[in-house]
């Protein structure tokens, strides 16, 4: 893997930020999304499996390593996008968090806590009890709609995974939609789980198409741990997408990650090899040279040196809290991905 993000040389003015290029000024916005690894509480909640994460478990999850927890996260989200955009992400979607509770206690943090971050967040059927869920920055951006999909296959009822949560507001007076997901995992083997990937990515495909129904030219992002590469089947043939700009057309979806997975970059290890799970896909309403309006600028994987595990097994992998039972006391077992979106300031 490259531990390379692609850094341009930009004079910073003011505004959503403003930055200044070719003469030109330009407000920019940073969408990320970050598997932030089982953001669990200390408290057995009813109904869920969440006994391994309990201050009498072998992990012995306890109060101080959750606080741990939550400030290295933080920390994080605080740094990703800020070498353009000073406040960070305006908009984070987050996977792999227990409920309600663990989301107060982390845009209470003080490293988040002048974002102001604002939170969408429903309670679904995972057994773990772990859902997906939005942080926004009010300055830029404002709820007009929310809502979760539930994955439901037929001839699988007593199948539980994440709840698809779709959330649409105005991005600094933009109509913008996001899709953050967590596709079910490979846990039996990449063939085998490969049918529950593609129902969630047909899923995902069908909120996308209503959107577009509705308005041809919707903005609509999807992020998410989707447990496939950009080029495996539930990505390309699910959702429809293309790495290129110029094979574009109606119907299919950028998927900008593609280009950094063809270098070797990657946001998760296993078994010494490097996946890009984590990925952020965009409606062609978001490609294109018109910077009157929100357009992409280009995505990177947030990989920097301090995140990465220093020594041990695990050396060279993202680092994590825990592994094999043992606490590590890192971030996460994920890399954050991000976007940059740029419009052309009056």
């Amino acid at each position: 893997m490259k531990l390379t993000t692609y850094i341009f040389i930009i004079t910073a003015l003011l505004t959503l930020p403003t930055h200044a290029q070719n003469d030109k000024q330009y407000k920019v916005g940073c969408i990320a999304f970050y598997n932030i690894e089982n953001l669990f509480d200390t408290i057995n909640q009813p109904g869920v499996i969440d006994e391994e994460f309990l201050p009498e478990s072998t992990i012995q999850w306890n109060t101080k390593k959750y606080f741990e927890k939550l400030d290295r996260i933080s920390e994080v989200i605080s740094k990703i996008g800020t070498d353009l955009t000073p406040d960070g992400p305006a908009i984070i979607g987050l996977s792999e968090i227990e409920n309600r509770i663990v989301l107060d206690d982390l845009v209470a943090q003080e490293h988040l806590r002048r974002q102001n971050y604002q939170i969408v967040h429903y309670d679904g059927p995972d057994l773990r009890g772990v859902d997906c869920a939005l942080l926004y920055n009010p300055k830029y951006f404002t709820v007009t709609n929310s809502e979760s999909k539930r994955l439901i296959i037929p001839g699988m009822e007593m199948f539980f995974t994440r709840d698809q949560l779709v959330v649409s507001g105005m991005f600094d007076g933009e109509m913008m939609h996001f899709i953050v997901n967590h596709w079910p995992s490979r846990r039996s083997g990449q063939k085998k789980s490969e049918p529950l990937r593609m129902a969630a990515a047909q899923l995902t495909r069908s909120i996308v198409d209503s959107l577009l129904a509705l308005d041809p030219n919707a903005k609509v992002i999807v992020m998410g741990d989707m447990n496939d590469d950009p080029k495996d089947k539930a990505i390309r043939k699910g959702l429809n997408t293309v790495g290129v700009v110029k094979k574009i057309k109606p119907g299919t979806l950028f998927n900008p990650m593609e280009s950094l997975y063809r270098q070797g970059i990657g946001s998760l290890a296993y078994r010494d090899s490097w996946n890009l799970f984590d990925q952020i896909i965009l409606t062609p309403a978001l490609i294109g040279d018109d910077k009157s309006t929100y357009t992409f600028y280009r995505a990177g994987v947030f990989n920097k040196p301090w995140l990465i595990q220093k020594e041990g097994a695990f050396k060279g992998y993202p680092w994590r809290t825990f592994a094999g039972g043992v606490y590590l006391g890192g971030y996460s077992d994920h890399f954050p991905v991000y976007i940059y979106l740029i419009k052309e300031k009056e």
